[in-house]
This record gives C-alpha cells, sequence and structure tokens, in this order.
C-alpha cells in the first residue's frame, strides 16, 4: 500500500491544501520523481 501511495493521500487528506500549493507541490514531486529516475538512468548507463 505505501509503494501505491496510499498512506501519502490519506495523509494529504485530512486537511485542505489550496491550489497554488497543491500546484507546487505536485511540481516538486514531478521534479524529484525526473531527478530520481536519470540518476538511476545514468548509474545504469555508467556515468
Amino acid at each position: 500500500m505505501q509503494r501505491e501511495g496510499v498512506y501519502r493521500e490519506m495523509k494529504l487528506r485530512r486537511a485542505y491544501e489550496k491550489p497554488s500549493e497543491r500546484k507546487a507541490r505536485e511540481k516538486a514531486e514531478a521534479i524529484r520523481r525526473h531527478r530520481k529516475l536519470m540518476r538511476k538512468r545514468m548509474e545504469r548507463e555508467g556515468y
């Protein structure tokens, strides 16, 4: 369940999140995911 993000979603839904805060959080998460992906890709390719 943790892998699917159920716990994180439950935590987020406890309190109201302004649309601007949600947008900023989602953008930050996307950047984090992309950096992690690139780091793994570079590690596999041997850079």
